[in-house]
């Protein structure tokens, strides 16, 4: 049981037990999220393919933590005009388990 979930701008294939990094949601820890948007699902060997989306095909997810990931630098600079500039970024992401896909 396979699906393609579309969800902050990405596609993710999953399966129930999966433990995916997604962009933050505005969810609590142990909080139920739906992912509605299901791009692509197969099951028992059937292939349901959306256009865009497969109709009435959910994912069913838990959130377990959001957190910073790691810390991006980006560094900036000039020869011979004494200019360097460094800056820093951790961007915030959610720790999602998928639970299940339920039948259609």
């Amino acid at each position: 049981m396979l699906a393609v979930i579309k969800t902050g701008g990405k596609q993710y294939l999953v399966k129930p037990g999966d433990k995916i990094k997604i962009e933050k949601l505005d969810k609590k820890d142990n909080e139920e999220v739906i992912f509605d948007e299901v791009l692509l699902l197969e099951r028992n060997k059937k292939l349901s393919i959306g256009t865009p989306f497969v109709k009435n095909a959910t994912v069913q997810a838990k959130v377990l933590e959001t957190k910073k990931g790691k810390k991006v630098i980006a560094f900036k600079y000039s020869p011979k005009k004494r200019y360097k500039l460094t800056k820093g970024h951790r961007q915030f992401y959610t720790l999602v388990e998928i639970k299940e896909i339920p039948e259609v």
